[in-house]
């Protein structure tokens, strides 16, 4: 039961800094941008940051999945030892 919670904690931690990471690049995302030719490297910096995003998604949902199965099965081996200790 130990491994487990300390597996859970390695992926929780490990999802907590994507989240973080992910949470920087969305404060420098603008929702539209009006520039002239003379400022396109800003639009080069916004495709970039949006590149970012979209490769660290796919590892928040997975660390997140993961994470939230692993919690569930440890509550369940949980609960069923306390059960059957009980009897």
């Amino acid at each position: 039961m130990t491994i487990l919670l300390i597996a859970w904690a390695g992926l929780t931690t490990v999802l907590v800094l994507l989240l973080i990471y992910r949470s920087t690049l969305t404060m420098h995302e603008d929702d539209q941008l009006f520039l002239s030719e003379a400022e396109s490297q800003l639009e080069k910096e916004q495709v970039e940051n949006t590149r970012r995003m979209d490769r660290v998604t796919p590892f928040v949902r997975l660390f997140g999945a993961a994470s939230g199965l692993l919690i569930l099965v440890i509550a369940g081996m949980w609960i069923y030892q306390g059960l059957t200790t009980m009897q």
